[in-house]
């Protein structure tokens, strides 16, 4: 064995100490460097820790002070406790991609606090990996740049929006309308544009002051924004010019111009409303010009310049007008605001009636009657219920004269029920898909039932197929709500929609009324034979009762009454005539119209005006 020498071994465990020494020094002096590293970050920093699946394992102070979170409310949950909702899934998924893949990850990310307030952060995430090189914790370290992104959002606001109104100003205006034009002409989907000017402004500025003039702008621009689509644009160009964009209009361009002659008489009727300022009551009538956008290769300069000489044909007409660009949609929209016009005031002035056509049984005898809106108008004559009742219903006026056509009607099933001739008799109101969906409109049926004091079984409500396919649950709900009055309900039309064996089987009909264009045909062509029999045989099978439409000979009758139908309506009994002629046609006497003291029923004396 060797044997170390005293002193050798002395000196070995002095250095063995120093060394050691050396080592807590060093080990001090970084512990030292990490704290203060920590502290430093902490201090300038938010900081989260989180396990591999995004558990927070641990957070600083400055990120509970930004957040408004505790720790304790922090710990263990994952950052979506401060989702702002502002980023799409694809962001978080590519910065998932990245940190999982070991990479380090810089972003700028939108959170939002405890309290709902939004806070942006610039961030770094660092994975940790483990031995095999797999992320076992990431640490977030975040900056607030809040002040500098609201920075960055008012630069930007001052840039693109008009500080009055806080609408689009005319560089995000022409920003927004050359992607109109690319949409158009990439899709083939019609747009507009439309110009507004103020009739009247120069006149407010100058009487009341620039302040009150202001003030209408921003309610002209509240007022014009509470009328459009959320993916429509108004924007202010300056002075009392507004612009509007509209896209998708329709899929061709008589469909556009309608929504756009529409939507500008809509605007003008709206902006005409009087605006009160500082207690002075003051109108503001538009001019507008509408360039309608068919996908042509044109830049926006030529559509501003074109509606610019629409507008200048609107005020040359003396102002409030809605004026197009097109010579040729000019004269249809003017037709048509015309026939609008006249039609809004149709109710009051007496011009709308009901006629009557006779819905007969086998054996000839009137069973009741399908009760149908006619406008007389004193120089277009009979208007042609295609014509007027689209309009009513686009225009929204088929509401209320939805409402005197139901009153009348349950008018006139009441004073049937004072004639031993008459009071079995049943009568069909045909309803628009734009007043069965109304809201008020069970309530509607009700209250005309109440008033007039009629036998709601006698009452048939016409529906079409394609009022079916919005929302049959609810169109199912508002039907059994009437059914249980006892009003009774027939599928008008029947077959010219998409029918659905399913919902014909779940919905609460009574009747089916097999639409004149199958019947037209039937005694020569196979086919519209075919189908008037498979429409009798389907009804029996959901014990329906079935109506023919448009019989108008002999043949076509005894064809229908040989495969089983239950009704029959059409020119070979009657055309729809009024009330008179048609309860005269049925083989009733007048008095049967008559009350007891010998005056004309209301319905009646009203037709007769």
């Amino acid at each position: 064995m060797v044997q170390r020498h005293p002193e050798a071994q002395g000196e070995q465990g002095i250095l063995s100490i120093a060394a050691a020494r050396s080592m807590q020094r060093q080990l001090r002096d970084c512990m030292r460097e990490v704290s203060e590293l920590n502290a430093a970050l902490d201090a300038h920093a938010i900081v989260a820790v989180t396990d591999a699946r995004g558990v927070i394992l641990r957070v600083n102070d400055k990120f509970c002070a930004i957040s408004g979170y505790a720790r304790e409310e922090l710990v263990g949950s994952t950052h979506r406790v401060i989702c702002s909702g502002r980023h799409p899934q694809s962001f978080f998924a590519e910065m998932w991609h990245c940190i999982a893949g070991g990479q380090v990850w810089h972003g700028e990310i939108c959170n939002r606090a405890k309290d709902g307030a939004l806070y942006w952060v610039a961030t770094t995430i660092v994975p940790f990996l483990d031995a095999d090189g797999r992320p076992e914790q990431y640490i977030a370290i975040r900056t607030d740049i809040t002040q500098r992104k609201r920075a960055e959002e008012e630069a930007q606001r001052m840039a693109f929006f008009d500080t009055l109104t806080g609408l689009p100003n005319r560089r995000l205006m022409h920003d927004r309308l050359e992607q109109l034009l690319g949409r158009t002409r990439r899709h083939g989907l019609p747009g507009a544009l439309v110009l507004i000017d103020l009739d009247n402004f120069k006149e407010i500025n100058d009487t009341l002051g620039h302040g009150q003039g202001d003030a209408l702008l921003r309610l002209v621009a509240q007022r014009l924004q509470s009328c459009i689509r959320r993916s429509d644009t108004v924007a202010r160009l300056g002075g009392d010019e507004f612009v509007l964009l509209l896209g998708d209009l329709g899929a061709d361009l008589s469909a556009a111009t309608l929504r756009a002659a529409d939507l500008g008489e809509k605007l003008r009727r709206i902006l005409e409303q009087p605006y009160f300022l500082d207690g002075e009551r003051v109108h503001a009538a538009l001019s507008a010009g509408v360039v309608l956008l068919q996908g042509r290769d044109e830049s926006v300069d030529q559509v501003l310049s074109q509606a610019d000489m629409a507008l200048y044909k609107a005020k040359g007409a003396g102002g409030n007008q809605v004026c197009f660009f097109d010579p040729a949609l000019q004269a249809d929209v003017n037709a048509r605001a015309g026939l609008l016009a006249d039609l809004r005031q149709a109710q009051a002035r007496g011009e709308l009636r009901l006629y009557f056509q006779p819905i007969v049984q086998a054996d000839r005898q009137v069973g009741g009657f399908e009760a149908l809106l006619r406008w007389v108008h004193p120089v277009r004559g009979l208007v042609s219920p295609a014509d007027f009742i689209p309009l009513a219903e686009q225009s929204g006026l088929i509401l209320p004269i939805g409402q005197w056509v139901l009153d009348q009607a349950c008018a006139q099933l009441a004073r049937w029920a004072q004639s031993p001739a008459t009071r079995g008799w049943t009568l069909a109101v045909n309803v628009s898909a734009r007043q069965f969906r109304d809201g008020g409109f069970v309530p509607s049926v009700q209250r005309a039932l109440a008033c007039s004091g009629a036998d709601p079984h006698r009452l048939r409500l016409e529906l079409t197929e394609s009022m079916l396919h919005a929302d049959l649950d609810e169109t199912i709900a508002r039907m059994a709500a009437l059914r249980r009055l006892g009003v009774r309900f027939a599928l008008d039309d029947f077959g010219t929609g998409y029918s659905s064996l399913s919902y014909l089987k779940r919905l609460p009909l009574d009747q089916l009324k097999i639409d004149k264009s199958f019947v037209a045909e039937i005694t020569t062509d196979p086919d519209d034979a075919a189908i008037a029999r498979t429409i009798v045989s389907l009804a029996r099978s959901l014990r329906l009762r079935v109506v023919a439409e448009g019989v108008e000979t002999e043949g076509q009758f005894a064809f229908l009454r040989r495969i089983g139908c239950h009704g029959y309506q059409g020119y070979l009994f009657a055309a729809p005539q009024p009330l008179h002629d048609a309860v005269r046609s049925a083989g009733v006497a007048p008095g049967a119209l008559q009350s007891p003291d010998g005056l004309a029923t209301p319905l009646h004396a009203a037709l007769e005006q």
